[in-house]
């Protein structure tokens, strides 16, 4: 008897409990059940997850996964991009990058795959010594303008938990963004999960690993390299000088500094290239116990096995201004992110497990550049200085160190000074401030009404278990380097490309790291148009 293979692919949608999500054998059966498939003896039927999801609606939480079932043949395997680099030649363009940043080290890569050398200037230290000066902070309050938790190799993704979810489908290839990422050790849950995250535990290795996939195919890399001036021909960038007077010399430079380089605001505007004011956010971080929003969100007395620490997402409009959760971490850590000395800025991160006792977001108010005109003779730099300021007031308020002004969130609202304040996970240590005091009034105000609004929403968000932690300001750059959109080029200096949340044109790991492939590509693009390059546009050694 003559028997016959029918080959067929079919994508399903199914429900597991947490408790059988690792149970393979009833996923499939569910997954053919909703297929309609009828399995027979000689058929090779195999299946993939290809999204995982939590749906926390009802009373009991439930995994949605989407499954892609398969007849007689195996699932495509993930696109391997490294196997296809090639060892760049020693004759061969060069692109400057300034930052290590997602934006800086996807560039990187986008520019090796185009063969393109890009040579890499970070102000800030490799990865593992960062953690030396994080150390510092965080122990001793001690803050190294050049390497902290926002600069240094990786940026400030590294050392905040790689959350790696983005609305940004249609700025690029978020798949090739995540695929990397895998290719260089970070788990291939990130494929599937609907909200991915990495880790601040794993995080450092897998931004080594990439760094030695840009130096293995001949890019090059400079550490506590600062760069201080651009070198121009009129109204061409041809270069960069660093702090120690080195040239580099290219006809295309990236600038992917990152939201907190303020110094390079300023020389953008010494050297008259055009920068504009941009709407920001600034608030706080609010933190409550990990087990309270578990409560909450599972509505579980205790979370059940195989369900990750819970996480909330919060906004609403007060006043014609929004206010909204910010870099919500479960399971996560309060950390200091001031870039200089004299000032309290405090950002969240989480470990690869996500176990810490505590759950903390930003919460924040839409600023308007009609907001800040108190600081208008600042002109440009109006919305920075405002956010200056309230960094610098917070830290004022303190002994000197990086203990953070804090209330019980009850407290805050009330406009109460707390008489002690609930255990934290911020190192450096808390101490009970009136931040309605210390806030701005338009931003206290709209803040107080906000929380309330959330307690409404998540029934046990309005807690005095809570501690309302100041300030979180570095939502995103208050600064824009204008571009061309269809060059990805500034609209008046040729060869300077801004890239990245610093150019304010991402907002997070993936979409800055999208937003560095696709000005590599614009480079590429650039350099067709003036081949053979400039004299002297290499590599300056």
């Amino acid at each position: 008897m003559l028997l016959t293979f029918v080959v067929m692919m079919k994508e399903v949608e199914i429900a597991v409990l947490p408790k059988d999500i690792q149970n393979k054998d009833l996923i499939l059966k569910k997954a053919l059940q909703k297929a309609k498939w009828t399995r027979r003896k000689e058929d090779d039927i195999t299946f993939r997850i290809r999204k995982r999801s939590i749906d926390a609606r009802s009373k009991q939480p439930l995994y949605r996964l989407r499954v892609e079932l398969y007849k007689n043949q195996q699932p495509e395997s993930s696109h391997h991009y490294i196997e296809h680099f090639a060892i760049l030649p020693a004759e061969v363009k060069c692109c400057i990058i300034i930052g290590a940043g997602p934006a800086g080290y996807f560039a990187a890569l986008e520019l090796i795959e185009l063969g393109i050398r890009p040579i890499i200037l970070e102000r800030g230290k490799e990865v593992r010594e960062r953690r030396k000066d994080l150390r510092a902070i965080q122990q001793f309050g001690q803050v190294n303008p050049d390497s902290n938790y926002c600069f240094g190799e990786g940026g400030a993704g590294t050392y905040s938990d790689g959350k790696l979810y983005t609305r940004s489908h249609k700025r690029g290839k978020i798949k090739k963004a995540l695929e990397l990422l895998v290719e260089h050790g970070a788990v291939s849950d990130i494929l599937i999960d609907a909200h991915p995250h990495i880790g601040s535990n794993k995080l450092p290795k897998v931004v080594a690993n990439i760094r030695e996939t840009i130096l293995k195919f001949g890019g090059k890399i400079h550490f506590n390299t600062k760069v201080v001036d651009f070198i121009l021909e009129g109204k061409k960038i041809v270069g960069v000088i660093s702090e120690n007077a080195k040239e580099f010399r290219a006809d295309a430079t990236i600038l992917a500094t990152g939201h907190s380089a303020r110094d390079i605001f300023y020389l953008l505007q010494r050297k008259n290239i055009k920068i504009e004011q941009k709407p920001f956010a600034l608030g706080v971080r609010i933190e409550h116990p990990q087990a309270l929003i578990d409560k909450i969100q599972y509505r579980q007395e205790k979370r059940e096995e195989n369900l990750p620490a819970s996480s909330y997402k919060l906004v609403c409009q007060v006043r014609n201004r929004g206010v909204f959760s910010f870099c919500m971490c479960p399971g996560g850590l309060v950390v200091p992110a001031a870039t200089a000395p004299g000032e309290i800025v405090v950002n969240g991160m989480s470990m690869s497990r996500r176990d810490s006792l505590y759950a903390n977001s930003g919460t924040v108010v839409a600023i308007e550049n009609e907001d800040v005109q108190i600081y208008k003779e600042h002109g440009v730099f109006a919305g920075m200085e405002f956010q200056k300021k309230v960094e610098q007031q917070m830290f004022n308020a303190g002994d000197g160190s990086q203990a953070a002004p804090a209330q019980r969130l009850t407290d805050f609202v009330k406009g109460k000074v707390s008489g002690h304040l609930p255990s934290s996970s911020y190192i450096p240590g808390l101490f009970s401030a009136p931040l309605h005091d210390l806030l701005p009034t338009s931003i206290y105000t709209r803040l107080k009404e906000a929380v309330q609004v959330f307690g409404k929403k998540m029934k046990g968000y309005y807690t005095e278990e809570a501690n309302v932690i100041g300030t979180e300001s570095r939502t995103s750059s208050p600064i824009q380097i204008p571009r061309n959109k269809q060059t990805y080029m500034h609209e008046e200096i040729e060869g300077l490309f801004p890239c990245g949340e610093g150019a304010g044109y991402a907002g997070g790991i993936i979409s800055a790291a999208m937003d560095g492939q696709n000005v590599a590509k614009a480079v590429s693009k650039f350099y067709e148009k003036i081949i053979p390059p400039s004299k002297g546009r290499g590599y300056i050694t």
